[in-house]
């Protein structure tokens, strides 16, 4: 699923996390009510996967979730 698919899915709370912390390592709660909404499917267009730290979304994610929170209409992650 798409990071454009699942986006909307997730909880309005998730996507504030999302973009206020855009960038950042993923929390659990995130990461299982993303998982949650893509029924555990992950894609390499958004899931850069786990680091020590925890699990990161790609560059080009990270970029829709900023041209998201500045009130953009991107195009969906490759």
């Amino acid at each position: 699923m798409k990071l454009h698919e699942w986006w909307p899915r997730v909880s309005p709370a998730t996507r504030n996390w999302l973009i206020a912390h855009n960038g950042e390592p993923l929390t659990p709660l995130v990461t299982s009510e993303i998982m949650s909404a893509t029924g555990g499917a992950t894609e390499p267009g958004w899931w850069a996967g786990d680091s020590t730290d925890g699990p990161h979304l790609t560059d080009g994610a990270v970029d829709w979730i900023e041209a998201i929170a500045n009130g953009e209409d991107p195009p969906p992650v490759a």
